[in-house]
């Protein structure tokens, strides 16, 4: 292999400092050269050696209390932020090999987590890694790593040592050359693993002069750059102010390329890239030279070719041709390219995504599980797929394809998977590394990495930044901490003027929890003393507990936990769990536990106070609501409303019925939105269509009338209506409607239809938008049904199919009384478990 990077023949630019806006430091160490030259080629060669994806070196802090990360290949540096720095003292495997001076091989996830708890909870996902002591004039300096995929051929230690012991010698025999102590303090320098060439299309002219550092550059290279020519100062730090910091090397290297061979092939690294949206992200570019000296050899400039790695490619062509959606990430997640069908099946164009991460753009993907699936190809390199469900409902199969330089993904839409399924991601599915037949085996669902407490904390905390009522709060808890620690029983208690109160319980049996509702503070259990003493208590097996509170009550359960609930100092309630055999808690998963106590206590404060004001909330929108409908001879009519369980819980939907001079008219309307601000526009806008109608003008002005108040009024809110005016004594009916879902007719004969009315655009969003009237003529018997589309609306359905499911409910049911009939068409709606939506509806019996 030839070295990646070699010493150069002269001094290179100072260092110890901060370049590329804010990028790492060369880690300077001596005249002799630089830490990265010293390190770049033996650890490539380490990777290499060991068949592994990736490579670090740290080396010892200049107080020798730490390790820190000189130098990381293969990975991404981002995913290591973590471990950047880490105690010589740590129980972790780099702090160990130091300490003992000898090879640790962590083969698997596995071997990991038995022997380092702690680095698995940072790193939950399935690689393999090595690590070797690094010496130097006869004393430890810092430590080897190569990172490995845990599903290649296995290897004893002994192997492992032996293929890293020439990398191990050369970095020995370098750091032994430098002049001072080995020692380094700064951030860690990102080298890329040697990639093939690429045939790029746009090219730029640079002309760079080693002895001063100045450069001359057409302007397509400037361009290329990202940079004016007004602003050109002519020196490479006015280029590397452009470039990724965890690419400078790659840019610096290339001095050393020319002055050993002669020439630099293909040296990659982002810069600075600005789309047509305003955004800033980076831009692979590829760097192309040759030495060129003076007639009497002196002088070394080196003549460039800067190379547009994104636009124009071969590969790239071809793939827009595939009828596949196709994407590509680098190294820290950034889309570097995708196709026309990725921008269909995501929604979004590529000037907005490229040089970005995908799940900052696109916000159904901000789930941190799905950029979690970027992190587990990444350490792992193998194949990894899950399932998102996209806003619209449908479901989008993404694959990530891995390798040490970024990774390709493809999407493509699937069908439900069988069962039940959780609302988000479905969870990982790795696949075996192919056989060689031209052909991936079918992924295989692997069982999720045990990970290391402290990733439960981080965990939890994620979770419950979603969590925003009591409830939400109650459910985040149990399904992170039951699954997390193997808890089989958990009860959370809140407290109230001096008593406790059961919010909520999981895997008690029937009724055992029944005589401690209630309990004062002064009672003498455990549950109790954990609050009051702020101290949480474990006991290992019933004998413990029983030893502590003789007399207590036990069920089924050999060990517990009982955990305060403490939100800034002020007392929120108890969380009790219980394990089904003897436990035996370690100091880490106590400290855990504990930390997990204060998190939910936290947010139970958040989510009480939250439940308080939504309350306020509700009782201000019922205000708005009709108490009372007025009674119409000749006519029978009910409400019904159903707010909404997302959210505050309310939102914009109203009904009503207006007594006219000409008869009655029948009213239903949807504010956009969920909130106070939408209940109090819907309390406008019905005020409005009531002032209308009783002034006693035509349906199509009191439409036409609302539309212009709500364009006015300057809310930035929409909202859609039905109007209908009914002459009780002769049937007929004029009818309005703005962007609303069509009423429904139930015939005297049973026969139910959905009502084909002419309609406009939805209110307030065209000031003189006109607005058709329809004719209608109701027969005695007949049942008008009108309704918000929270009804209709059902996830992963259109709402074709739920005006349908109503319809036909309509016409099964019997119409005796219209306050049954209105209960059976809510029915479905209010014994959902999730109501996205608010539901309203207006029943109307014409006799």
């Amino acid at each position: 292999m030839d070295e990646a990077t070699a010493v150069p023949d002269g001094p290179g630019p100072p260092g110890g400092r901060k370049q590329g806006g804010g990028g790492a430091g060369r880690g300077r160490t001596g005249d002799t050269g630089w830490i990265e030259d010293a390190l770049t080629t033996p650890l490539v060669e380490a990777v290499r050696d060991l068949d592994g994806y990736g490579g670090l070196v740290y080396l010892r802090s200049p107080d020798r209390r730490s390790l820190v990360l000189a130098m990381v290949t293969g990975v991404p540096r981002s995913l290591l932020k973590s471990w950047w720095r880490v105690p010589v003292g740590g129980a972790l495997p780099m702090a160990e090999t130091y300490r003992r001076d000898e090879t640790v091989w962590l083969p698997d996830e596995r071997a990991t987590v038995v022997r380092f708890p702690h680095f698995t909870a940072g790193l939950p996902y399935s690689f393999g890694s090595a690590y070797q002591p690094v010496r130097a004039r006869g004393e430890a300096v810092g430590v080897l790593v190569v990172l490995r995929s845990a599903a290649r051929a296995p290897m004893d230690a002994e192997a492992v040592g032996r293929a890293l012991r020439p990398a191990q010698e050369r970095l020995a025999e370098r750091l032994g050359r430098l002049a001072v102590a080995v020692e380094y303090d700064d951030e860690p320098v990102s080298v890329r693993l040697p990639t093939p060439a690429v045939h790029p299309i746009r090219v730029g002219l640079l002309d760079w002069d080693l002895d001063t550092d100045r450069c001359t550059a057409d302007d397509d290279a400037l361009a290329l750059l990202g940079i004016d020519r007004t602003g050109f100062g002519g020196t490479l730090a006015d280029i590397e102010v452009r470039v990724s910091p965890d690419d400078l090397h790659e840019l610096r290297a290339s001095r050393s390329d020319a002055l050993v061979h002669g020439r630099v092939r293909s040296r990659h690294f982002r810069v600075l890239h600005e789309s047509a949206g305003g955004e800033t992200g980076y831009r692979p570019v590829e760097l192309w030279g040759h030495l060129v000296r003076g007639p009497d050899g002196s002088g070394r400039m080196l003549v460039c070719a800067l190379v547009d790695a994104v636009v124009g490619l071969t590969a790239a062509e071809a793939a827009e041709r595939l009828p596949d959606a196709l994407f590509s990430l680098d190294q820290d997640g950034r889309l570097t390219y995708l196709n026309r069908r990725s921008e269909e099946l995501l929604g979004c164009g590529r000037e907005e995504l490229l040089g970005r991460y995908p799940w900052e753009v696109i916000t159904w993907l901000r789930d941190p599980a799905y950029e979690d699936r970027y992190r587990a190809a990444m350490l792992s390199q193998e194949q990894v797929s899950f399932l998102v469900r996209h806003p619209a409902g449908t479901r989008l199969s993404f694959v990530l394809y891995p390798d040490v330089h970024g990774l390709t993904g493809r999407v493509s839409p699937a069908g439900p998977p069988p069962g039940d399924e959780p609302a988000r991601g479905d969870g990982p599915v790795l696949a075996a590394v192919p056989d060689g037949s031209g052909a991936a085996p079918p992924p295989t669902p692997v069982a999720e990495a045990r990970a290391g407490a402290l990733y439960h904390v981080v965990q939890m905390a994620s979770v419950l930044t979603e969590a925003v009522t009591v409830r939400d709060v109650c459910r985040a808890v149990s399904e992170q901490l039951l699954p997390a620690f193997g808890v089989r029983e958990l009860a959370l208690y809140t407290v109230r003027e001096g008593r406790m109160y059961l919010l909520w319980e999981s895997g008690y049996p029937e009724g055992f929890l029944a005589p401690f509702e209630g309990i004062t503070l002064d009672t003498q259990l455990p549950g109790v003393h954990a609050l009051t003493t702020r101290l949480p208590l474990f006991f290992e097996s019933p004998e413990d507990l029983s030893a502590a509170y003789p007399g207590i009550t036990l069920d089924r359960m050999s060990a517990w936990s009982f955990l305060p609930l403490i939100a800034s100092g002020h007392p929120v309630g108890s969380c009790i769990l219980g394990w089904d055999t003897p436990h035996r808690f370690t100091a880490d998963e106590r400290s855990a536990l504990t930390a997990l106590s204060g998190l939910a206590a936290q947010a139970l404060e958040r989510a009480r106070l939250y439940d308080s004001e939504s309350a306020v909330a509700r009782g201000l929108q019922e205000g708005l609501l009709p108490h009372r409908l007025p009674a119409v001879e000749g006519l029978r009519t009910t409400g019904r409303y159903l707010p909404g369980t997302q959210g505050m819980a309310i939102g914009g939907d109203w009904y009503d019925v207006i007594t006219t001079g000409r008869g009655v008219a029948l009213v239903i309307g949807d504010v956009e939105g969920h909130s106070v601000g939408a209940a109090a526009v819907m309390g406008q806008l019905r005020s409005a269509v009531h002032a209308f109608a009783a002034s006693e003008r035509p349906p199509q002005e009191v439409i036409t009338h609302t539309n212009r108040l709500l364009t006015e009024l300057e809310a930035d809110a929409f909202a859609t209506c039905c109007y209908i005016e009914l002459d009780p004594r002769t049937g007929r009916a004029l009818a309005v409607r703005a962007g609303h879902p069509p009423p429904l007719l139930r015939h005297p004969d049973g026969r139910a239809e959905t009502l084909d009315l002419a309609g406009g655009v939805m209110l307030g969003v065209q000031p003189d938008s006109e607005y058709p009237v329809t004719e209608l003529t109701l027969d005695p018997g007949s049942v008008l049904v009108l309704y918000t589309d929270g009804l209709v609306e059902r996830p992963g359905s259109d709402i074709e199919t739920g005006i349908d499911r109503v319809r036909a409910c309509l016409a099964d049911t019997p119409v005796d009384s219209v306050e049954l009939l209105a209960d059976r068409l809510v029915g479905t709606a209010r014994r959902a478990r999730e109501r996205p939506d608010d539901v309203a509806l207006l029943l109307t019996a014409y006799r």
